[in-house]
């Protein structure tokens, strides 16, 4: 679905699973400064828009998602995680419940498989799920923001800024009023500078929350029975996860940034040693430089230098080994 904020002044959009929506408009660093100063917004329209009705909505929901939602209060964001048998994560979503209403977005395009688990779960729980992604869009506004916020906007607010459920027809008018506006790529390099993991990019078919730091964020400890529970049970309570995140400082002598999926290796062992992880978000920071996600393997050393290709990389640690 193209956004129509596409056609605001500077506008270059994003590709792959990303397009439709702007990758920046113009000026990069300084989208991203606004963003950091709390102004301007970020269109997300591009996103799936999923709604769950009905007066089970919450305790069917908590059967379902890796986070405790049966008393979520009505205005509290929270994130969950649906997992497979296996414990591999399959969806990730960004949720809150308005009182009647729990709203969620997810990434683009798997609204559809995400409404197919959830219909096919419904069994004799008084619930209705809802594709609205042709309704309703997506729009972030950064934390600090002062940006009116309409009166019927559903609100999903967290550290990080407030997400907006706008009705679609409203968004052009919105945009005049809440700019300046931010692309993507100024989003996604405040993402990476908070090591905020983002299904497809940080995870790939095999990825369980332990290795992405989503331990108590989307999942809760405290729960009851959901399905791949015993994977995170068991490496919670007997072992440790076989990759974890972590952050890089890239070189910034180099002209290109690493692409998602470059292979890491130990900087000691060069170019053809073993390969030891592999980026998963590169992106450039206003203030930082080159800096990215990646996932390695859990016993390299947090202190190692590494290689990304041919690009010197240092780490942060993430999750501990």
């Amino acid at each position: 679905m193209k956004s129509p904020l596409l056609s605001l002044p500077g506008a270059v959009p994003a590709e792959g699973v990303d397009e439709g929506v702007a990758a920046h408009y113009g000026d990069l660093f300084r989208e991203q400064r606004a963003l950091a100063d709390g102004t301007g917004f970020v269109d997300l329209s591009h996103r799936g828009v999923l709604t769950v009705t009905g007066d089970d909505r919450l305790s069917w929901l908590h059967l379902l998602l890796t986070q405790h939602v049966t008393d979520l209060p009505a205005g509290h964001a929270t994130e969950a995680l649906i997992l497979s048998a296996h414990g591999h994560i399959e969806h990730a979503l960004y949720l809150v419940d308005d009182g009647a209403t729990v709203w969620m977005h997810t990434e683009p395009g798997t609204q559809d498989a995400l409404i197919a688990y959830l219909e096919s779960m419904k069994f004799f729980y008084r619930v209705e799920v809802a594709d609205r992604t042709d309704e309703f869009a997506v729009v972030h506004l950064p934390a600090g923001s002062i940006a009116e916020v309409p009166g019927d906007a559903v609100v999903r607010e967290t550290a990080y800024g407030r997400d907006l459920f706008l009705p679609r027809a409203d968004l052009e008018s919105y945009a005049q009023k809440a700019g300046p506006a931010a692309g993507l790529l100024a989003f996604e390099a405040l993402r990476v500078e908070n090591h905020q993991p983002r299904l497809g990019f940080e995870t790939d078919h095999r990825t369980i929350p332990h290795e992405l730091g989503w331990i108590g964020t989307a999942v809760h400890l405290q729960k009851g029975c959901y399905r791949g529970q015993e994977t995170v049970a068991r490496v919670q309570n007997l072992g440790k996860p076989p990759r974890r995140l972590v952050f890089l400082h890239l070189d910034g002598s180099e002209v290109h940034l690493p692409p998602h999926g470059t292979e890491l290796r130990r900087a000691d062992e060069g170019p053809d040693g073993r390969k030891i992880g592999f980026i998963t978000t590169s992106v450039r920071h206003h203030e930082l430089g080159p800096i990215a996600l990646a996932l390695v393997k859990r016993n390299v050393p947090v202190d190692a230098p590494l290689l990304a290709d041919t690009t010197a990389a240092a780490q942060e640690t993430v999750v501990e080994p």
